[in-house]
């Protein structure tokens, strides 16, 4: 791989690679996580993740070249593309800014599948957020979007700041803007937040997840209520 190619040649050589170094049996395997047909590989996390410090490492010395593959294998269809479109600016991102923080947000408009929108939420614009918390405000115009992606940002977003204190109010107005959504998706990714708050923070997440004990959904409380203690389950789960 040669920094002074073109995004395009560059892009195309990794597919390339994943294609070829890619395993049908766990390909085969990973296709039950989704409900619809998904375009894998069947790379493994750890191997994906090696090929990822690698590419970074040819790249890095060209910052918008890096840039434009990585958004380039966020486009394509298959999940090593886009998870590796994520993997290799993570080690990149503490030098990012606002300007690289709008372009990350654009890639919402792109994912494909929860596996692809947690790690762009998890990897990169989470911890965007905790380093420049002004950020928080875009979260909160997510949950208000119709698009069930940008939806489900606006709350699995705010877990790094969650784990760390930060943004409880954010949070609960998250929470109370998504409770009442239908889409599977979103109330996974309003539990998962809700969880972690509660594992954290759970004399904050309480009351949270009591108020909205008759707008949401049995799978938005059940998963929120995973790390409380019995009775403080047992109090926001009652019929």
């Amino acid at each position: 791989m040669h920094t002074r190619q073109t995004p395009g040649v560059v892009s195309r050589e990794i597919a390339i690679h994943l294609e070829r170094h890619g395993c049908p049996a766990h390909a085969a395997g990973a296709q039950r996580y989704f409900k619809d047909e998904v375009k894998c590989w069947g790379w493994r996390t750890k191997d994906l993740r090696s090929y990822a410090r690698a590419v970074h490492a040819a790249l890095a010395p060209d910052p918008e070249l890096l840039l434009n593959v990585a958004e380039r294998l966020f486009a394509e269809a298959s999940l090593e593309e886009k998870g590796l479109g994520v993997l290799i600016l993570q080690p990149s991102m503490k030098r990012f800014g606002g300007r690289e923080f709008r372009r990350l947000e654009g890639w919402l408009d792109r994912v494909a599948t929860w596996a692809d929108h947690d790690t762009l939420t998890m990897t990169l614009l989470g911890p965007m957020i905790v380093a420049d918390p002004r950020r928080v405000a875009r979260p909160l115009r997510w949950a208000a979007s119709r698009d069930r992606w940008h939806k489900r940002a606006s709350a699995v977003s705010l877990i790094p700041g969650i784990r760390q204190g930060l943004f409880m109010e954010e949070g609960r107005i998250v929470t109370d803007r998504l409770a009442a959504d239908r889409d599977d998706m979103v109330q996974k990714g309003l539990g998962w937040l809700l969880r972690e708050w509660a594992k954290h923070h759970p004399a904050e997440a309480i009351p949270v997840l009591a108020a909205i004990r008759g707008r949401a959904s049995r799978l938005v409380l059940r998963t929120g209520c995973e790390k409380l203690d019995a009775a403080d389950r047992q109090r926001i789960l009652r019929k």
